[in-house]
């Protein structure tokens, strides 16, 4: 009992001496269990078959027959493939674009750096409606600009939006183009973060760039690089949405190599209306989310323990 009383005096002196940055932090914590934490009990969903008229906790348990929805689909394989593969190309290519960018920023001095920095981070803020129509005014059959160019060089027009194999390739593509600013300003905020120091030194050895690079600058940023690939390996079990239903158009044609989780659900949830089974295969991917990032966080952990994320 003492034991407590004296762990309980320790932490109330530590508030009390750090009360300032705990006012800081408030709205913030508050905030985030307002919009994260507080949904959790939407969770229950997964096991109960929902009535409106009975409300979440009203209505009865059903355990497990929520996730036969995906389990016993004819379809559920290729879309968990789709799923799968497609986040490790977008976390594997965003990674090394997004650092070799990073890399290339920090060779820049004066105002380019801000220019290319503000031009690789605009398409971050662009909606993937907006992506749709672009990707439309460049892969229109008639008028797009990708057939326009085919025919000026002597090809023959494609119909992209009717090809299954192009989109392995446009829809990588277009995730680089969008995403790559933002962790390329991530890293390029790591590598200004390290000492000059380390440099000026490398130089009086005769150090070349590439060599700074591979024994400086990549060594210091692999925390981070580990950080970002374990918190990305978190989402691998979830379909970019936005990506995969408004860039191909929801061609039903092209769902061999476009289609993933959250698309396949979307459509099941406007067809059927089954709350229930999109509410299981959320809780299913938040689940395999967990386990990925913590099963990827102990193998960092034993191989690096300083670069484990916890």
């Amino acid at each position: 009992m003492g034991n407590i009383g004296l762990w309980f005096r320790k932490e109330w002196k530590h508030l009390r001496k750090n009360r300032e940055l705990l006012l800081l932090a408030a709205p913030g914590v508050l905030f985030k269990f307002v919009i994260a934490y507080i949904p959790m009990v939407g969770l229950i969903l997964a096991f109960k078959f929902y009535r409106y008229d009975e409300g979440i906790f009203g209505s009865r348990w059903v355990g497990f027959d929520n996730f036969e929805f995906l389990v016993k689909s004819q379809d559920a394989l290729r879309v968990i493939r789709n799923t799968l593969a497609y986040n490790f190309v977008y976390i594997v290519l965003g990674t090394v674009t997004a650092l070799l960018f990073a890399l290339l920023l920090n060779e820049l001095t004066g105002r380019m750096v801000k220019l290319y920095q503000t031009t690789m981070f605009l398409p971050f803020f662009i909606s993937f409606v907006l992506v749709g129509y672009i990707g439309n005014a460049f892969l229109d059959h008639e008028n797009g600009f990708a057939n326009n160019l085919l025919t000026m060089l002597g090809f023959e027009p494609r119909n992209w939006y009717f090809e299954t194999g192009p989109w392995l390739f446009i829809l990588p593509l277009v995730s680089i183009w969008k995403g790559v600013g933002f962790s390329t300003l991530v890293y390029y905020a790591g590598i200004t973060g390290i000492s000059s120091d380390y440099y000026e030194a490398a130089r009086l050895d005769g150090a070349t760039r590439i060599q700074m690079m591979l024994r400086i600058t990549l060594p210091l940023l692999k925390p981070l690089i580990i950080i970002l690939f374990i918190l990305g390996l978190g989402n691998i079990f979830r379909g970019d949405f936005g990506l995969h239903y408004f860039v191909p158009n929801n061609v039903g044609m092209n769902y061999a190599t476009t289609d993933v989780i959250d698309t396949y659900i979307f459509r099941a949830l406007t067809k059927l209306a089954d709350i229930n089974s999109a509410a299981a295969v959320g809780f299913l991917q938040s689940v395999v989310g967990l386990v990925t990032v913590i099963g990827a966080n102990y193998l960092v952990r034993r191989i690096d323990k300083d670069s484990a994320l916890f």
